[in-house]
């Protein structure tokens, strides 16, 4: 009789032998996967329940829990001549990432209900791991929140300061409409778009219409515009007693507006974006344009102080704010060059690097990266290594030694702020439902990732 050769579906895989870190612990053991789900977690010396299909020798590495990047923008529908979800998924994959939650401001933006399922369809067709996208609030669809799904929609993104898109909400009726009218997390830029058009002109009078240098970015979005847009951001929140999210906090003086209480008691929480915690405004002379993003790099005495309240308790999660521009788009100075940057294939790496250096421990990069964005969201089955849960598993190797070049780089845009750095950390494999989408550099090109749930 001719052996049945199990399918992915039915095949057990053990890993082997690594380092697990999760939920605050780093220990030697084993897990198991069948069925897209984590079945088993050994201990060192304990045997799987019955025999497995495939083993992976997996001594010497690092077992984590895939990253969810909350916070990305992969530019489908409308802009994928500068990214798109299956170039951008790649990338997400070869780093570790295994669900993202996508930005509304697209052709057309997400801000429709006809938009969002249109949205959701596109996705299905063409993410390679797994995903969910934001509604987008306007000044006048607060009507429309109350025929989202929960368990579908993230969360409702808002733009208190204009960004790419110009989804700008500037009316405060319509602030107060849109706190008071979701249960859903409300996901927020903050930049006072008032402080930020006063020190526009400012600059323009002093350098002329054309444009303005670089080196001014930080001043004209600046510290002041971030903390006034947040601090009003807070103050809606308690007033509505709403679920609050505000994204990509770089000043140290935005950090008083937050508590370092247990998450689990928390209803307004704050994230910090991997590009505000490895650069500062000294690298615009030699980055450029390539570090120009919104809100601002700013001080590396900011840069300091967002690192320390990873550690605190203040910023709840790591995200990328991932947004490709092609690289002519990102010529120009204060005004002209586009903002965003690229950063989700070296997210992981980046923040484990840190951990390496003493900025924080490994411990909490899983924290910040995995366990905080499912506890925030209140993601199904996710974000833990866990008996049971979705077997989303990044495996990572330390002291292998490799440089960022441009063929290295999945994302459509072809380039990184990060061309030219050398890590220490290196991706190995990231499974996605327990399937094997990344493998030492090469993708599963046929996989689909799941759409995320929500309690």
């Amino acid at each position: 009789m001719v052996p049945q050769i199990p399918t992915e579906e039915m095949k057990r895989i053990l890993i082997q032998q690594a380092t697990i870190v999760n939920e605050g612990v780093s220990t030697l053991g084993s897990v198991v996967i069948e069925n897209e789900k984590i079945a088993e977690i050994l201990a060192v010396g304990q045997a799987p329940a019955t025999p497995c299909d495939e083993i992976i020798d997996a001594t010497g590495c690092y077992l984590l829990p895939g990253a969810i990047d909350e916070h990305v923008h992969f530019r489908d529908p409308g802009l994928t001549q500068k990214a798109d979800l299956g170039s951008e998924g790649k990338a997400a994959a070869a780093g570790g990432v295994t669900s993202i939650m996508d930005m509304p401001n697209t052709h057309p933006q997400t801000t429709t209900l006809d938009a969002l399922e249109a949205k959701f369809n596109l996705m299905a067709e063409k993410s390679r791991v797994n995903y969910s996208c934001y509604f987008g609030a306007t000044n006048s669809n607060y009507p429309d929140f109350s025929q989202l799904d929960k368990h579908r929609v993230c969360g409702i993104k808002l733009f208190m300061g204009s960004s790419t898109g110009n989804m700008l909400v500037d009316r405060m009726a319509s602030l107060e409409k849109i706190f008071s009218s979701t249960d859903l997390l409300i996901a927020v830029h903050c930049e006072d778009q008032g402080i930020v058009k006063e020190n526009t002109d400012k600059y323009k009078a002093k350098y002329g219409e054309e444009d303005v240098p670089l080196a001014c970015h930080p001043e004209i979005r600046s510290s002041e515009a971030c903390y006034r847009s947040s601090e009003l951001a807070v103050k809606l929140a308690q007033q509505t007693n709403a679920r609050l999210h505000i994204m990509h906090i770089s000043t140290a003086k935005e950090l008083e507006l937050f508590s370092n209480r247990p998450l689990a008691e928390k209803r307004i929480t704050a994230e910090a974006c991997v590009s505000h915690l490895l650069f500062c405004d000294n690298d615009y002379a030699t980055l450029g344009a390539r570090i120009k993003c919104n809100p601002a790099i700013k001080t590396a005495d900011d840069r300091s102080a967002l690192r320390a309240a990873i550690n605190d308790g203040r910023i709840d999660a790591i995200a990328t704010d991932h947004a490709p521009h092609l690289l002519s788009e990102k010529e120009g100075g204060a005004l002209k060059a586009a903002s965003g940057m690229p950063t989700i294939q070296f997210s992981l790496v980046s923040m484990l690097e840190l951990s390496s250096q003493g900025v924080f421990p490994i411990e909490t990069v899983v924290e910040k990266m995995s366990h905080a964005p499912a506890k925030i969201y209140e993601i199904q089955n996710r974000g833990y290594i866990r008996q049971g849960y979705q077997a989303d598993l990044v495996l990572v190797r330390p002291n292998q030694p490799w440089t960022v070049t441009t063929d290295t780089i999945l994302s459509k845009c072809q380039w990184s702020p990060l061309e030219g750095r050398t890590f220490q950390w290196k991706v190995e494999k990231t499974f996605v439902n327990g399937h094997l989408l990344y493998n030492k550099g090469e993708i599963d090109e046929n996989y689909r990732g799941q759409e995320l749930r929500f309690r």
